[in-house]
């Protein structure tokens, strides 16, 4: 555990005191972000935070080779060293962006570029468990393909939810902190110490170090250099934690079902609905998928009444319930206990969101009934 907390607090740290040189640098260098009728920031920010996170992100990954247990993980596992060299690639694409701009087509590019040189590094889905059938060993034609795809998922998903202050830093620092006390409990190869459960400590520490600089009011935006990094972190801790455990899980039948399969899904279950909602909208809508709106779910949470923060500590709220519901299928064995933590979140769900839904949709309806009238006078 100590060496898990020496990369968390060195990332933090790091992270911490190199966002206002990464501020610094964002306006020498004009990447801002300016308001505009897609974004809720009223004035232009700084958009350049991955930077201070992937410094973080090389110092932790520096301190690990300086702890003996971590020395032996670079020696017998590829995770750390794929990381370092997938997540230096995918933060320069992401600072391109956020200096430049470029094309998604362009982007895209560059997260294919960055998931395949983890696969040639050695970093892929190997194994699935499937309740009845055990451990499933994936064949590489399959194997290469899911674990791309299994990254611009994650990348994606994690991009498209930074659209309010401290919004992706603190989901992903909640998904992160599960998943390490997941890959704590579960079996694995490497016994005291894995790559995921580093990797984890790492993406939480980066989160929690940026979070006082990007809380709202935000000094400074992680852009899409940061969104990205984290993203691509949470694939590789994802990917080393279940696609190369051979192991199956220890929990009973229900947590067989959803762990390892439905883990990484679950914890990042809010972006990856907001993904899936978006695609499906803009395809009726028949605009391009990579077109830009204000209808994620953050924003409808602003729309029916919500305050920025609130609606960011909602989406805390509903993050952390996934997780904890997760975690608890994952090692309590029973459909009892089960049904028992997924009631509760439904029930906190309804509280928290539902009335808001109401109350906002008969604020429209009123407010849409008093535009007719004013028209008819």
């Amino acid at each position: 555990m100590t060496a898990y907390l020496i990369v968390l607090v060195v990332s933090m740290t790091v992270t911490f005191v190199m966002t206002p040189v990464a501020r610094r640098v964002a306006f020498r260098v004009g990447a801002i972000a300016h308001p505009s009728d897609r974004t809720v920031h009223p004035v232009a920010t700084p958009q350049m935070g991955g930077l201070a996170m992937f410094v973080g992100m090389v110092a932790a990954l520096a301190a690990t080779w300086f702890i003996p247990q971590g020395r032996i993980l670079y020696r017998t596992s590829s995770e750390l060293i794929a990381t370092l060299v997938a997540g230096t690639l995918i933060f320069l694409v992401g600072l391109y962006d956020d200096v430049k701009g470029t094309i998604p087509l362009g982007k895209l590019a560059g997260q294919v570029l960055s998931a395949g040189v983890l696969v040639l590094i050695g970093v892929q889905m190997l194994y699935v468990w499937f309740p009845g059938q055990g451990i499933i060993s994936l064949s590489a034609d399959l194997s290469v393909p899911l674990t791309i795809l299994w990254v611009l998922a994650m990348v994606n998903a994690v991009n498209l939810i930074d659209g309010l202050d401290g919004l992706a830093a603190g989901m992903v620092a909640i998904a992160a902190g599960a998943f390490f006390l997941f890959v704590r409990e579960a079996p694995g190869l490497y016994g005291d110490i894995s790559p995921a459960g580093l990797i984890s400590a790492i993406t939480v520490g980066m989160c929690i170090g940026f979070l006082p600089w990007n809380f709202n009011p935000a000094k400074i935006f992680m852009g899409d250099s940061g969104a990205m990094l984290l993203g691509l972190l949470l694939a590789v801790a994802t990917i080393s934690g279940v696609g190369r455990n051979a192991y199956p899980p220890s929990g009973g039948d229900v947590a067989a079902f959803s762990i390892p399969v439905l883990l990484p899904l679950i914890l990042l279950a809010i972006p990856f609905l907001d993904v899936a909602l978006a695609i499906l909208r803009r395809v009726r809508s028949n605009k391009p998928v990579s077109h830009a709106d204000k209808e994620h779910i953050h924003h409808r949470l602003l729309d029916i009444g919500h305050s920025h923060r609130q609606a960011v500590l909602l989406m805390y709220l509903w993050s952390s319930l996934l997780a904890g519901c997760a975690l608890a299928v994952a090692f309590i064995d029973g459909r009892v206990a089960a049904g028992i933590v997924v009631t509760v979140l439904l029930l906190v769900f309804a509280v928290t969101f539902v009335p808001r839904i109401l109350i906002g949709n008969g604020r429209r309806s009123a407010d849409a009934e008093d535009a007719t009238e004013e028209v008819a006078g």
